[in-house]
């Protein structure tokens, strides 16, 4: 059986890994909308921007205001919903 406390170390530096992976993602997709005015650049930005506000809050309620891992959940996949259909209604945008 896994222990707990390891497991808790996996969470958290999988958490770190998606925030800065979607922060480089929101970053570059930001530059290239400055770069060049696509509308669907910046509604790119903006899904994946939601999608890592989404984990870091749900990291942020389950690690530093210890709520219900369930409570965590459901921040964190209402978020990813709404950012991926930003992200694929961004796919559609001319």
């Amino acid at each position: 059986m896994t222990d707990p406390a390891s497991l808790s170390v996996l969470v958290v530096a999988l958490k770190t890994l998606t925030l800065v992976l979607g922060g480089l993602i929101t970053y570059f997709a930001y530059k290239a909308y400055r770069r060049t005015g696509a509308v669907a650049l910046r509604l790119l930005a903006i899904g994946f921007g939601i999608v890592t506000l989404g984990s870091l809050l749900a990291g942020i309620a389950d690690q530093v205001l210890a709520t219900e891992q369930l409570y965590a959940l459901v921040v964190e996949s209402g978020l990813t919903a709404v950012g991926f259909a930003v992200i694929v209604y961004s796919l559609y945008v001319d």
